[in-house]
């Protein structure tokens, strides 16, 4: 198996998903209440430790938010299973259902399949996170093959703070090729 992750200083792609509306949302366009994005992808809701994560995630959103950093969540599931999956969550960051398999190998994303018919009924990504400066780069990325392993999210809020401070002046990371 071949594995070949997004770039970063790469332009982050444009990525369509929907809405618990059923609307379309492009991953890739910025609020106009920030000018970088958090692009948080997690497993779905067979996945206690993302239900973990995306609610840890909301208890640093203001400080992350106070960066100029948007955040928004994302999985293969679907809209039922996405419904279903808001009673354990505990987020007012907004959340997206429909990432396709072409479009997690768009990101580099590892791919899974259920172990079985209980766990969910269809591939998913591994957690990956995103993070797109005001250039539509990407400006920061970790990606993983399993649920155990994802940032530490004060180390990340913080990480962003310091990065966005214009006299840190700190450039895009892991770019040497």
């Amino acid at each position: 198996m071949t594995h070949s992750a997004i770039s970063a200083g790469s332009p982050f792609p444009s990525l369509l998903v929907k809405d618990l509306d059923g609307a379309s949302v492009d991953l890739s366009t910025i609020s106009d209440d920030a000018d970088w994005k958090m692009v948080v992808v997690y497993r779905g809701k067979h996945c206690p430790l993302c239900t973990k994560y995306l609610n840890l995630l909301e208890t640093f959103k203001e400080k992350i938010m106070a960066n100029g950093v948007e955040i928004v969540a994302v999985s293969a599931d679907s809209k039922a299973q996405l419904e279903m999956h808001l009673a354990d969550l505990e987020i007012s960051f907004p959340i997206y259902y429909g990432l396709t398999v072409e479009q997690m190998k768009a990101l580099g994303l590892y791919i899974s399949n259920p172990r079985s018919e209980k766990e969910t009924d269809h591939l998913f990504a591994e957690p990956g996170l995103f993070v797109i400066n005001e250039k539509g780069q990407v400006q920061v990325i970790d990606i993983s093959n399993g649920p155990l392993a994802r940032p530490e999210i004060g180390i990340l809020a913080g990480g962003l703070e310091f990065i966005k401070a214009p006299e840190n002046d700190y450039p895009i990371r892991g770019t040497y090729s």
